[in-house]
């Protein structure tokens, strides 16, 4: 028998592996995103668009509201309250700062230092996750009440004289001042910046450390040229994840301040729940949001890495 006398191979033999894939198969992939999409669209987008049309009514909580595409309560709204949007972008700022000076060092010592004591730390950073969120703020209240240790502490060095003239804290009291907020913004939000460092910091590989020694380079030399640069998903991931939720946070201000420290999402608190103004209240959702995303796109092409951790 000739090779022109054979019969010719089944299609689905000459056919590559993939092109005999079933069609449900190539579908298995869109079914299982199916409900992240659904749940997506259900919590986020479809409340998101309710707000955004009541940001454009018009009336009141008696008559009814009517959407009249009224865009000037964006404006009546940044006009009346952008003394709490720089506040808040100012406190979320310097607490942003604080939590990556104090959480970069703990960071480096759990990827490089800690031995077999990593997972003990590990366990201590999060664990003020195993409290509410109030609890921990409330408890902040103690720490810095009047005549407590920490103030008679502050004061004998004469720190509240520094931070007094520069208007973080007034006289002697801590509690109802700027430092009070941010201190509890500290707080609240420095396992978020700890956790990406030192996801970011384990990565990085120890024969580099070992290459830059080879090459007579100091310990900060080598810190400066190869970990933080390395580490740079991690930082810019840890001041977004601390940066964003502070900059909306209302429940430190309401706590550990007061009314001359009030920040945007005490406003909006305000006008939701207690004036019953809605139009305003999600016209400042909405400011709040596109300011964050514009500092949040500058940010991150600016820091040079999109390789978040």
């Amino acid at each position: 028998m000739t090779a022109t006398d054979r019969a010719p191979a089944p299609a689905d033999e000459a056919a590559p592996p993939a092109a005999r894939t079933p069609r449900r198969g190539r579908l298995v992939p869109y079914w299982l995103l199916l409900p992240g999409i659904l749940w997506l669209l259900v919590f986020f987008a479809l409340p998101l668009v309710y707000q955004a049309s009541t940001s454009v009514q018009t009336g009141s909580l008696e008559e009814g509201y009517k959407v009249t595409w009224h865009f000037a309560t964006y404006w009546d709204a940044l006009g009346d309250y952008w003394p709490q949007f720089l506040r808040s972008v100012l406190y979320a700022g310097a607490a942003t700062v604080l939590c990556l000076l104090l959480g970069y060092p703990l960071a480096y010592l759990i990827a490089f230092r800690a031995g077999r004591w990593r997972n003990l730390i590990l366990v201590l950073v999060i664990a003020p996750f195993f409290t509410s969120f109030l609890i921990r703020t409330l408890a902040w209240k103690t720490i810095l009440a009047d005549g407590g240790p920490v103030v008679g502490a502050l004061n004998s060095l004469h720190v509240l004289d520094v931070t007094s003239w520069l208007g973080a804290t007034d006289g002697d009291r801590v509690l109802a001042t700027p430092l009070a907020v941010v201190c509890g913004l500290t707080y609240n939000f420095l396992p978020f910046m700890i956790l990406p460092l030192y996801t970011s910091l384990e990565r990085v590989d120890g024969r580099l450390h070992e290459a830059a020694g080879d090459l007579y380079a100091r310990p900060s030399t080598t810190f400066r040229k190869v970990t933080f640069p390395l580490s740079m998903p991690g930082v810019v991931s840890g001041t977004l994840l601390t940066f964003i939720p502070a900059a909306g946070d209302y429940v430190n201000a309401d706590l550990l301040g007061s009314t001359d420290t009030r920040m945007v999402g005490n406003v909006i608190q305000t006008q939701f729940l207690r004036i019953l103004d809605y139009p305003t209240a999600a016209a400042l959702s909405f400011i709040l949001m596109a300011a964050i995303l514009f500092m949040v796109t500058f940010y991150i092409r600016k820091s040079g890495t999109e390789d978040l951790v």
